[in-house]
């Protein structure tokens, strides 16, 4: 199943790559306590963590919402060609990404909404495509929602550090600047109505602009957290912040404000990353969060290229591989 319905509102999983992405659990969440890693292989195991290899499975893909007669695209991936020199493992793809889209009976044209939960690279590259030696709108009816902040923060005129180093280089030039060129860009602040059911929210912390999308639709509510978590294991540990946080004192709030809110209203939290059912039910036990069950998505299972090229035992990414995303693959998920 790649499709669920909330009150309203048509969720569509569009894949554009799963597999191992060269990191180990240590590094990814430096924060997160070995022993929950090691005690969670019964569910952990394959979708999250190879424990033969010790590096973590990811996935790349983007939440197709239809609702009031709109369609909307929460983040858009890797995207094909773009040149990323500090972060290989996502250098100069070529997947079936539209193709994959079109599956889902949606062209670029008939796209009305963009929603990049924030700006990093691997959430903002579907965005433009190439065409002949410049980068356009991939989308080109559609009204693309950054946050101003984040929007602010990455472009390289502003000169702002990051714990990313360069993983970021080229990305605003290729995948944010050419929309914005083109008038097609909305920069909210706080908060952004998009329809009767559709809220977006600023969730600082991951990014100064990283923002959440709130679903209430009749009794269904769920809760798109873009990079607000990155594994499973930090429902369970909410302190814990991936190594690619901006300010780790508002990751750790944000994480745990939304989770309560997940938690009191059953939410389905939709994180951007997570292979398997890609989507889970949170609850409390104590004075802890607990994963009460998955979405129903059909889980994701490694194509054999990318669990075989994405990275070797040591965690080093092979850039030299292409993420097979065929027809066949994209079936499974």
């Amino acid at each position: 199943m790649d499709q669920i319905v909330l009150g309203n509102v048509t969720v569509t999983r569009i894949r554009e790559f799963y597999g191992p992405v060269g990191i180990t659990p240590e590094a990814f969440v430096p924060e997160s306590p070995k022993e929950v890693w090691e005690a969670g292989e019964s569910w952990l195991s394959p979708h999250f963590l190879d424990y033969e290899t010790n590096i973590v499975h990811s996935a790349v893909q983007t939440w197709l919402l239809r609702s009031e007669g709109k369609t909307i695209l929460i983040d858009t991936g890797v995207g094909n060609h773009k040149e990323r020199p500090y972060a290989q493992v996502w250098s100069r793809l070529d997947t079936d990404f539209l193709a994959n889209l079109a599956r889902a009976g949606v062209r670029p044209e008939d796209v009305d909404i963009v929603v990049n939960t924030h700006l990093h690279v691997d959430h903002v590259g579907w965005n433009t495509r190439l065409d002949g030696r410049n980068w356009v709108p991939t989308f080109p009816n559609a009204t693309y929602l950054m946050a101003k902040a984040d929007f602010d923060f990455w472009n390289p005129a502003n000169g702002h550090p990051s714990v990313f180093g360069r993983g970021n280089q080229n990305v605003f030039e290729d995948s944010v600047a050419p929309v914005h060129e083109a008038g097609q860009t909305l920069l909210w602040e706080d908060s952004h109505h998009i329809d009767a059911d559709l809220r977006l929210d600023a969730a600082p912390g991951h990014t100064p602009g990283s923002s959440v999308l709130t679903l209430t639709s009749g009794t269904d509510r769920a809760v798109f957290v873009g990079d607000m978590l990155h594994s499973p294991v930090q429902i369970l540990e909410p302190d814990a912040n991936s190594c690619f946080c901006e300010d780790p004192a508002a990751s750790r709030a944000t994480r745990r404000k939304v989770l309560g809110w997940a938690a009191d209203h059953n939410a389905l939290l939709v994180p951007a990353h997570l292979g398997g059912h890609a989507a889970a039910e949170v609850g409390r036990e104590g004075g802890k969060f607990a994963i009460k069950g998955w979405a129903p998505f059909t889980p994701f299972t490694p194509d054999a290229s990318d669990a075989s090229d994405a990275s070797d035992a040591s965690g080093t990414p092979d850039t030299s591989r292409t993420p097979d995303t065929s027809s066949a693959a994209a079936d499974q998920g």
